[in-house]
């Protein structure tokens, strides 16, 4: 199989530190959850720069922060394998795109701004969700079509939303939500904001005119925008270097700078999106390759075991997961213990499992809800029968 020879690389990463290297001494239990006692850890392998230096790979973070990741990166892996099992069960249908060993993103960039800053994404979106603060019930009713979920059971896995916190979905149009993602960065430059867009996308998303276009516009305007190529090495079921010619993506904005990010590593990811941020409201938009990895196949109808080896898949698990790495971190830290990790991940299991039973306890959306928002309240039309004569529906 010609992806044999290149799949080593995906390892490599990991050459360097299969766990984060430690610079201060070790804190010593007990510890409170509150705790912010300072603890400085250097990133597995250095960032890379294009037309930018590199922020250090000295990282601050403290035992309430590393706690925290753990919580949450565990959650949003349980949440994803119980997706795959309410699919396989025929509860969740259409599309459903897991996120299932991209984690590591999800919670470094939510650790690195605010939810004045904004979100955009693609179909892959369920942990950005609850990143920016969205529930499991609102997650797991969306994912069954109930009225209860976050887009009201009319989105579905690929249509998260939470405008109250920033995360402006959720698209399925492969590409299509970074000249919105650059739009949203010019209203927070229009209306002088201090604050930033981070527009996600795919490695498969990469080639896309429209994200060369908007990138133009966003340099010529300095607009705060940050693209992030969240690359997990293969568009569906096709391989990056198979799909580019320069797969370098934090490159291809040629005139834009770039980073390229260890994204298996949290507090990497954390430390390159301050960079970031702080960089975007300087001097405009940024590029940040996320070398990442899915588990699961690009969509529920994929086996993901066809374009790549067993093996592969199992080394990256092995070498590079992000949570596995924050539990080595947290026990040689001595903030938890073996026994209290596994039962905290019992406790996310017992919640996982509540919320998909009051997920579908919610029922239906009612089939009045096909035609709200579609128009601006007081600019709805009438609809009329075939004849022309009987007004069958006002809409709102």
């Amino acid at each position: 199989m010609a992806l044999t020879h290149r799949s080593p690389n995906l390892l490599k990463p990991l050459a360097t530190a299969a766990s984060l290297s430690v610079i201060t001494q070790p804190l010593r239990r007990p510890f409170s959850t509150d705790d912010t006692t300072p603890i400085t850890v250097e990133t597995s392998v250095p960032f890379t720069g294009h037309k930018c230096d590199p922020p250090s790979r000295t990282v601050e973070t403290t035992p309430k922060e590393l706690m925290t990741f753990f919580r949450d990166m565990a959650t949003m892996r349980r949440m994803e394998i119980a997706a795959d099992s309410l699919y396989k069960a025929k509860l969740i249908r259409g599309f459903c795109h897991l996120y299932d060993g991209q984690e590591a993103v999800a919670v470094g960039m939510e650790a690195a701004i605010t939810k004045k800053d904004c979100i955009i994404t693609a179909y892959r979106d369920h942990c950005l969700y609850l990143g920016r603060g969205g529930t499991l019930v609102e997650a797991f009713s969306e994912l069954m079509g109930r009225q209860a979920g976050c887009s009201k059971g009319k989105g579905g896995s690929m249509h998260f939303y939470k405008k109250d916190s920033g995360f402006y979905g959720g698209h399925g149009i492969v590409g299509a939500q970074v000249p919105l993602g650059c739009g949203l960065a010019f209203a927070q430059k229009y209306s002088k904001e201090e604050h930033v867009t981070f527009a996600l996308y795919g490695d498969g998303a990469a080639n896309q005119g429209q994200l060369f276009e908007a990138l133009n516009m966003a340099a010529l305007w300095d607009l705060p925008a940050i693209l992030v190529c969240e690359n997990n090495h293969y568009g569906m079921g096709t391989a990056e270097w198979r799909a580019a010619k320069s797969p370098a993506y934090y490159k291809r904005g040629d005139y834009v700078p770039g980073l390229k990010v260890d994204g298996m590593d949290a507090l990497a990811v954390k430390q390159a999106c301050k960079f970031a941020k702080e960089h975007a409201l300087k001097n405009g938009p940024i590029i940040l390759e996320m070398d990442t990895y899915r588990y699961h196949g690009h969509s529920m109808s994929d086996p993901g075991s066809t374009y790549r080896t067993r093996d592969e898949i199992t080394g990256v698990r092995q070498e590079r997961d992000p949570i596995e790495r924050i539990r080595k971190l947290v026990l040689s830290h001595e903030l938890a213990t073996e026994k209290e990790l596994k039962d905290m991940e019992k406790e996310i299991r017992k919640e996982v499992d509540e919320a998909i039973a009051k997920a579908k306890e919610s029922p239906m959306p009612d089939p009045s809800e096909l035609f709200t928002n579609v128009y601006v309240k007081g600019f709805g039309v009438e609809a009329f029968g075939a004849d022309r004569k009987e007004v069958r529906a006002a809409l709102p």
